[in-house]
C-alpha cells in the first residue's frame, strides 16, 4: 500500500491538474510523422480563426465630463494614472484601476488646449484658450500652483523630459522655466502659428513643431535655433517621436495619412500608412517602439506596425464620435482614447488578450499558436482570416470612394505622361510627392 500511495504522489507531482492526462514519451522521428505539415498547418489556421473569434478589444468607458474630451497625458510614472482636458475647461485626474475620478478642476475659461505630466508624475501642467499654463499639484490639494501668463493663447503643451523646463505652441514656440514667469526662448519661422510641440524622449535638447503653414520644424535647444523646416502638401495635425529610435517620427495629416520620418532625411518619407478615410487628429507611439495608434476624424482608431504601411486592427462603437486624442499606455497593453462624446474609451492593444493570471499550461497554449500563426502568415488563407477587418458601413463606402478617385488620378496621369514630351512629366513616388520644399 505505501508503494501504491508513492506512485500516486509522483504521478499528481507531474501534472498540473489531477485531470490531466498522464504525459507520454513522443518520438520526433520524421519518418513516423509524415503529416506534421498538414497537422500544423490546419492548427495554425484554427488559430488565426479563434483569434478572430475571440477578439473583443473594448474594455471600459470613462464617463464624468459633460463636454468633448480634446486633451489627454498619460503618466510615465505610474500606470494607473491619466489625465484629460475638455471642451469645457475642466481638468480631470483617472484612477484606471477604479475606472472613476480621482481629481478634478474648472482649469481654464474655453477649451483646455492641452495637458502633460512631469517626468516624476507630481506635477500637473495644463493650457487653455484663456492664455494661461497652469501648473498643479493634484496629490496634495485642488488649488493651482503656479500660473504663466503668456501673451499668445497656447494651443498646446508639453513637459521636458529633465523636469525643469516646459514648451508650449502658439504663435511661437517658447520654452519656459518652472522657476521663471517669462518664456526664456522663443522660435519662430515663416507666418505660421504653432498647433502642435513634442520633445525628443531621447535626443532631449530636440524639439518637433507643427505649424499652420503646413510646416514641420526641428529645434535645437543648445543651439537656442531652428535645425530645419519641411513644407508638406498638407498640414499635419499631430506628431509622435519613436521612443526607441531618436531620430523617427510620425505624422498624422490632414490627407488622411500617416507619414514616417527621418529626421536626417527629411526629403522623403520613410513610410507611408494608408487605411484612415478622414483627416488624422492624433497618434502616439507604444514604449517599444515597434506599434503606435490613431484616431481619426473617421470615428475609428488604428493600430499600426511601425514598418507597416497597412493597420493590423480598427477599433470603432457605435456611439463614439470624432476622435480627438489617443494615447498607448506605458506597459503597451492599452489604448486610451479620447472622443467628441464626452467619454475616454479603453481598448486592448491585443484584441484577444486575457486578462488576468495565466497558469502556465494557457501561457504555452498561447505562445505556441502565436509562433504557428507567425510562421503560416505568408500562406493565403492564413494572411487573408488575418488582415480581414470589420469596419462600419459608412467607413467601407468611403473607402472604396477613394480607391475609385485614386485609379482616376492615375490614370490621368498615364494619360498626361503618354501625351506629353519624353522626360517633361516626372513620376515621383508617393514618400517624396507630399515634401513641397525643405529648409536648412
Amino acid at each position: 500500500m505505501k508503494v501504491k500511495t508513492l506512485s500516486r504522489k509522483a504521478e499528481d507531482f507531474t501534472r498540473e491538474k489531477p485531470t490531466d492526462l498522464q504525459p507520454v514519451a513522443r518520438s520526433t522521428k520524421p519518418s513516423l510523422h509524415p503529416f506534421e505539415k498538414a497537422r500544423e498547418y490546419a492548427r495554425a489556421l484554427n488559430a488565426v480563426k479563434l483569434d478572430k473569434h475571440f477578439s473583443k478589444p473594448f474594455l471600459a468607458s470613462l464617463e464624468g465630463h459633460v463636454d468633448g474630451v480634446c486633451a489627454m497625458a498619460k503618466c510615465t510614472a505610474t500606470l494607473n494614472v491619466l489625465a484629460t482636458g475638455g471642451c469645457d475647461g475642466e481638468l480631470i485626474q483617472w484612477r484606471l484601476s477604479q475606472r472613476e475620478p480621482s481629481w478634478r478642476v474648472r482649469a481654464h475659461r474655453g477649451f483646455c488646449r492641452g495637458v502633460a505630466y512631469s517626468p516624476d508624475g507630481r506635477a500637473l501642467l495644463s493650457c487653455g484658450d484663456d492664455k494661461v499654463v497652469k501648473l498643479w499639484a493634484p496629490a496634495e490639494s485642488r488649488d493651482v500652483r503656479t500660473t504663466y501668463l503668456s501673451a499668445h493663447t497656447v494651443v498646446d503643451i508639453d513637459a521636458h523630459w529633465d523636469g525643469e523646463l516646459f514648451a508650449t505652441a502658439g504663435t511661437e514656440l517658447q520654452i519656459w522655466d518652472l522657476a521663471r514667469a517669462k518664456p526664456t526662448h522663443s522660435f519662430a519661422w515663416g507666418s505660421g502659428s504653432f498647433t502642435r510641440l513634442r520633445f525628443n524622449p531621447v535626443e532631449r535638447s530636440v524639439v518637433l513643431g507643427l505649424s499652420s503653414d503646413r510646416g514641420i520644424t526641428l529645434h535645437d535647444l543648445r543651439a537656442g535655433s531652428a535645425l530645419r523646416k519641411i513644407t508638406t502638401q498638407t498640414r499635419a495635425n499631430a506628431c509622435a517621436w519613436n521612443p526607441m529610435e531618436a531620430f523617427n517620427f510620425v505624422l498624422a495629416s490632414e490627407d488622411h495619412n500617416l507619414y514616417s520620418f527621418d529626421m536626417r532625411k527629411p526629403d522623403r518619407a520613410l513610410m507611408v500608412h494608408e487605411d484612415h478615410v478622414a483627416p488624422v487628429l492624433d497618434v502616439d507611439f507604444s514604449p517599444t517602439g515597434t506599434e503606435f495608434a490613431s484616431g481619426s476624424y473617421d470615428r475609428s482608431v488604428r493600430l499600426w506596425g511601425s514598418q507597416d504601411g497597412r493597420s493590423r486592427q480598427c477599433y470603432h462603437t457605435r456611439r463614439m464620435q470624432r476622435i480627438f486624442c489617443v494615447r498607448v499606455s506605458a506597459d503597451a497593453s492599452f489604448v486610451l482614447t479620447g472622443s467628441d462624446d464626452t467619454n475616454v474609451r479603453i481598448w486592448k492593444a491585443k484584441p484577444n488578450a486575457k486578462l488576468g493570471a495565466l497558469v502556465p499550461r494557457e501561457k504555452a497554449k498561447l505562445q505556441y499558436s502565436e509562433a504557428l500563426v507567425e510562421r503560416h502568415k505568408q500562406l493565403p488563407e492564413v494572411r487573408r482570416i488575418a488582415r480581414k477587418q470589420h469596419v462600419p458601413k459608412a467607413i467601407l463606402k468611403a473607402k472604396r470612394a477613394k480607391e475609385v478617385m485614386k485609379k482616376a488620378a492615375q490614370r490621368k496621369d498615364d494619360h498626361r505622361r503618354a501625351h506629353s514630351k519624353p522626360g517633361s512629366v516626372v513620376r515621383k513616388s508617393v514618400r517624396e510627392a507630399r515634401i513641397w520644399q525643405v529648409e536648412q
